[in-house]
């Protein structure tokens, strides 16, 4: 009967329905449907039940940290810094854009901030030094999604909440995926650089670097707090992102671009967003005990053995159907919904739980630069102006090599697991 979910949701969502509503509704019509409305009782517990987790706390924590950093007026002092170091290279703004992605991956976590604050900030700069728009857009997209993989990240504290696998160890373990994401896309932007002959060089003016660096040193203590917390033990993610929140704030008031008025709408807008994600959470713990109910782990199981998948072949199919819903899904929604029935049989073949983690959230990541939806696409298109399709050509050869990333992830464990391990936050 699993069909009757699938019709039931496309008549929601071609109606405009909320994503949570949508699942919730067709969750509930199906158990209705299939004369299991009994089973709606335990609703309720099962939905206090996915949300009660602790790891789950520190998300509004970063949300709310990200949102008061994005107010406090960071952009500029981060670009700034950025050209500092890299601004005299060949195709200089193009680094920056993607160095500026990688310390904005240490604050916001997100990738939507990220390409929402450059679009407006930076894709101007770019053109008015020379650079074609369309590039300088793709440039920006592509290197928002380090947001979402160098910590800390919403995505993997939902991730980690799901599976009950450590948010810490995720932390650690997205810092060299993250770099070797922003090194990949480096080599990208100097092959363009050099071919179509990009604005810079050793003659470029840019800031010099210790004041620079003065100025974006506060910005930078979030992500040493963070991480350093976590690493060393002083800290649970949850109580780091709360002394995170402190430290936005003391270092906002010292931008001059935090008040009261600020932190006010800062909480509201924080609030709507964690409200929004948890209502995903509690229609997924609903769609979740169906599908327990409808023995679809089961089923699953059942398909991959007759198909003789195991091990690498079924940690490659899983992302191949992972990055299909990441182009049609919002990622916590392709999160919750898919984690708890594909990844259970994945961690019975021996795959590192930590490890699966970091390559699903970065498969999905790719999802929001691709095409029919991409929201760091439509983000950046809608901001810079730049026709949406054409935006989708110019991001191909960025969105390939983050595709051969994630192949080396998936192939390389070692890649995720080698800083948990040396920390001691995962052992196998």
């Amino acid at each position: 009967m699993g069909w009757l979910i699938l019709c039931a949701g496309a008549i929601f969502l071609i109606s405009g329905t909320a994503i949570a509503y949508v699942i919730g509704a067709s969750s509930i019509l199906t158990y209705i449907i299939n004369d299991q409305s009994r089973y709606l009782a335990i609703i309720p517990q099962r939905i206090f039940s996915q949300i009660d987790v602790f790891a789950l706390m520190a998300m509004p924590l970063f949300i709310l940290t990200g949102d008061i950093m994005n107010r406090s007026g960071i952009t500029r002092v981060m670009i700034d810094f950025s050209m500092a170091l890299v601004g005299r290279l060949k195709g200089g703004l193009g680094h920056v854009n993607i160095l500026t992605s990688v310390f904005f991956a240490g604050i916001f976590g997100s990738a939507i901030a990220d390409s929402a604050a450059l679009s407006n900030t930076l894709v101007p700069a770019m053109v008015e030094r020379g650079y074609d728009k369309t590039y300088a857009a793709a440039i920006t997209a592509a290197s928002s999604i380090i947001g979402p993989i160098i910590p800390p990240s919403i995505i993997l504290i939902v991730y980690g909440a799901l599976m009950q696998t450590s948010v810490a160890a995720l932390f650690i373990a997205g810092v060299i995926p993250g770099l070797l994401l922003a090194s990949a896309l480096f080599a990208v932007n100097y092959f363009f650089a050099h071919l179509d002959n990009h604005p810079g060089g050793r003659d470029e003016v840019v800031p010099p670097l210790w004041p620079s660096f003065v100025k974006a040193a506060p910005a930078l203590t979030l992500p040493v707090i963070i991480v350093g917390g976590i690493v060393v033990g002083l800290t649970t993610p949850t109580e780091a992102a709360a002394v995170a929140v402190v430290t936005a704030t003391l270092v906002g008031r010292l931008y001059g671009g935090v008040n009261f008025s600020v932190l006010w709408e800062a909480v509201q807008s924080t609030a709507r967003l964690t409200g929004s994600i948890f209502m995903i959470l509690g229609a997924v713990a609903t769609l979740g005990y169906l599908a327990g109910l409808q023995q679809w782990p089961q089923m699953l199981a059942d398909l991959v053995t007759g198909a003789g998948l195991s091990g690498l072949q079924y940690l490659f199919v899983m992302n191949l159907v992972f990055l299909i819903a990441g182009m049609i899904m919002d990622i916590p929604v392709a999160l919750s919904l898919l984690v708890p029935i594909m990844a259970p049989l994945a961690l019975a073949q021996g795959v590192n739980p930590t490890h699966l983690g970091i390559v699903l959230c970065f498969n999905l990541c790719i999802g929001l630069i691709t095409p029919p939806l991409g929201g760091c696409l439509i983000i950046t298109s809608t901001v810079t102006g730049v026709n949406y399709w054409k935006l989708a050509r110019a991001i191909w050869p960025f969105a390939l090599v983050e595709a051969l990333v994630l192949i080396a992830l998936v192939l390389f464990p070692e890649i995720s697991l080698f800083l948990p391990r040396l920390t001691g936050l995962t052992i196998n």
